[in-house]
């Protein structure tokens, strides 16, 4: 018999939406997860102390105490978190394993990579794909590369889906990229066209044309395209990070910059505002919301 390995004690930053539904799958497993909420808004509290994952005050008694810790925040956030918390890692001569696992660029993980090396501790690229895991679905699921990928693979013992799929830096994230590219890239595009349509005044005849020859792509329209609403401001950076991401593959970051802006539109609206708690209680359709989306500044 196979002894069951012994609990890490991860620290988890920020348990916002994902973040906190990632400590609390980690919690029924049975692992200690810590956080330090100094400065974090009412919701990231509500939502800590809801998954059960503990506050211990500071940074530094954060990193000291953890054995890993889980970067899961905006991905503009996730640079100013690695050098906000590369200092508390050097005083505390804390060698944790540092998993970056946000939607950045593989040179963004590269820079944060050496920052976090630097101050002593180890360092793995990962990327997350598939929604937060409030259930026990398996849809969630930890791309992970670099040298220390197989340590976060560990956490699968406790109900973590991790998957190493290479032993460099910036590889987990290139997959990120390109699966977020390919998802939230479509959703923005389906997004601005119905924008679009509203405003010529065309979109009864487009979506009765989508119901005879694309009635696929118009089912995912209604069901996605509202419930990005309440996300957009966090995927304002991603886009950006993928559009890096283009440039470095020498393809066009235009795309995506461009993309980022469909976003940008969407943050900026008064919708928007919800968290996602709330906005699901709205309970505005698909025409509702394009409708607000469509509506003229004045």
């Amino acid at each position: 018999m196979t002894a069951t390995p012994s609990a890490p004690i991860v620290a988890l930053m920020s348990p916002g939406d994902m973040g906190h539904s990632v400590g609390a799958l980690l919690r029924r497993n049975g692992v200690r997860v810590i956080t330090a909420l100094e400065g974090r808004s009412q919701r990231t509290l509500d939502l800590a102390r809801a998954a059960g994952i503990e506050d211990v005050g500071d940074d530094e008694t954060m990193v000291e105490s953890a054995d890993m810790l889980l970067s899961i925040v905006a991905p503009a956030e996730a640079e100013a978190l690695a050098a906000r918390l590369a200092p508390a890692i050097e005083r505390t001569n804390s060698k944790l394993l540092y998993a970056d696992c946000n939607a950045v660029a593989p040179a963004t993980s590269e820079h944060i990579a050496k920052v976090i090396e630097a101050a002593g501790a180890r360092f793995v690229d990962a990327g997350i794909i598939g929604p937060p895991p409030r259930d026990h679905s398996g849809s969630t699921r930890f791309y992970a590369s670099g040298r220390n990928a197989e340590e976060l693979a560990g956490l699968a013992a406790f109900g973590l889906d991790v998957r190493v799929i290479g032993d460099r830096i910036g590889e987990a994230s290139a997959l990120k990229m390109c699966y977020a590219a390919l998802n939230k890239g479509t959703i923005a595009l389906m997004t601005g066209v119905a924008v679009m349509a509203e405003r010529f005044g065309v979109a009864p005849a487009f979506v009765e044309e989508l119901a005879q020859s694309q009635e696929a792509a118009l089912r995912r329209m209604r069901q996605q395209v509202p419930g990005m609403v309440p996300k957009a401001h966090r995927w304002i950076g991603e886009m950006e990070e993928i559009a890096k991401s283009f440039d470095a593959a020498d393809l066009s970051p235009a795309v995506f910059q461009g993309i980022a802006e469909i976003y940008r539109l969407v943050a900026e609206r008064p919708i928007a505002a919800a968290s996602p708690e709330d906005w699901s209680r709205t309970g505005l359709s698909y025409d509702q919301v394009v409708a607000a989306l469509s509506a003229q500044e004045k």
